[in-house]
């Protein structure tokens, strides 16, 4: 009697978190919910409410309003949904992909994190109105295939040693140094950067303009600006990834090359990348043109990666590694001077989708 009791009062003392209901105010950035979600965790949310924007003809719902041609020219929070559309995200990291939401949402959490609420607009919006949001934890966490205990092939010194540590230009100037490793098949490796909100870019200029054009008459944001031809293992890059704001992609965004590498681990595929955060322009002293300006401190966008592809849930370990002569500190082949701690990000990745 006495442990039912007990147990009676455990679940009252839970139960009533596992539902939550607040206010959204447009002016008040990424609201904390209050809701703390678990790996595994399903979870649904329900929004009511008007929003009247003041060049909108009309009120819209949680939903949003149509994507516009003048969408184009503003940047939001998530540049895949319209104007006011109620979104969310779960973390605080940088690399915490924004999700919609609108009047209703039902998904699972794949990481641990506190669930954050917002609405999809610029810092120059003024609308009238308020969402009401309910949430509710529909189903406890379970462990997702990708976080259970298992065993990975070593990914052994003389691997990591046999890789160069750093690309180079076409000319053979060393650039950019070699900061992470994904272990998995090209379909699992494109998966998880799509999940975790990657885009591949356009590897020329013809293919750039045909892009954006079609994002253009579709009403959707352009984030696929070529990136240069760097060499590893004797060829260009196999795959340029980006994630970038439409507006600021032509200065600031963030970028890697990835390589398909000469050996496999296990009977699996190893990639092997170079990331950069590009945040700004600067001089090539190559030939004094103009060149993307990246920040020195590479480490900062291999461990943004490393926590983007967390965020989908398809990852079973990461770790890190260190070559024998690692590169702590040098200059790219435009001369920007760079600086690491000389690990090197090791990912290994799951079969299953785990992306909400």
């Amino acid at each position: 009697m006495m442990r039912t009791l007990l147990c009676c009062l455990l679940l009252a003392s839970v139960l009533p978190a596992q539902t939550r209901e607040l206010d959204v105010q447009p002016a008040s950035g990424w609201v904390d919910s209050g809701i703390d979600l678990q790996p595994g965790e399903s979870f649904q949310v329900s929004a009511t409410g008007q929003l009247q924007y003041p060049d909108a003809r009309q009120a819209n719902g949680p939903e949003g309003l149509p994507r516009a041609y003048k969408d184009l020219l503003r940047n939001f929070q998530l540049n895949d949904a319209g104007r006011g559309t109620l979104i969310g995200r779960i973390g605080e990291n940088a690399a915490a992909r924004p999700f919609s939401i609108g009047n209703h949402y039902s998904g699972k959490a794949w990481i641990a994190g506190r669930l954050f609420l917002a609405v999809n607009q610029t810092s120059t919006d003024e609308p009238s109105g308020t969402y009401h949001v309910k949430m509710e934890i529909t189903a406890l966490a379970a462990t997702p295939a990708a976080t259970r205990n298992v065993t990975v092939p070593a990914f052994t010194q003389s691997m990591i040693d046999s890789i160069p540590t750093r690309v180079s230009d076409p000319n053979g100037a060393p650039g950019d140094r070699v900061n992470f490793i994904i272990v998995g098949s090209q379909e699992q490796m494109q998966a998880a950067f799509k999940a975790a909100g990657w885009v591949t870019v356009d590897r020329s200029q013809g293919e750039a303009v045909v892009r954006g054009l079609l994002a253009s008459l579709s009403k959707e944001a352009y984030v696929t600006l070529p990136m240069s031809e760097l060499q590893l293992f004797g060829r260009s890059q196999d795959f340029g990834y980006a994630q970038a704001d439409p507006l600021r992609v032509v200065a600031s965004r963030h970028h890697f090359r990835i390589w398909k590498a000469p050996f496999e681990l296990g009977g699996q595929t190893v990639w092997v990348g170079a990331g950069t955060h590009d945040i700004g322009f600067d001089r090539d002293q190559r030939n004094n043109g103009v060149t993307h300006k990246i920040d020195p401190n590479t480490d900062g966008e291999r461990d943004y990666i490393r926590d983007s592809l967390l965020q989908t849930g398809m990852v079973i370990k990461s770790d890190y590694l260190a070559p024998s002569n690692p590169i702590t500190k040098a200059r790219t082949a435009t001369g920007e001077e760079f600086s690491s701690d000389g690990r090197t990000l090791l990912i290994y990745l799951a079969a299953g989708s785990g992306s909400l």
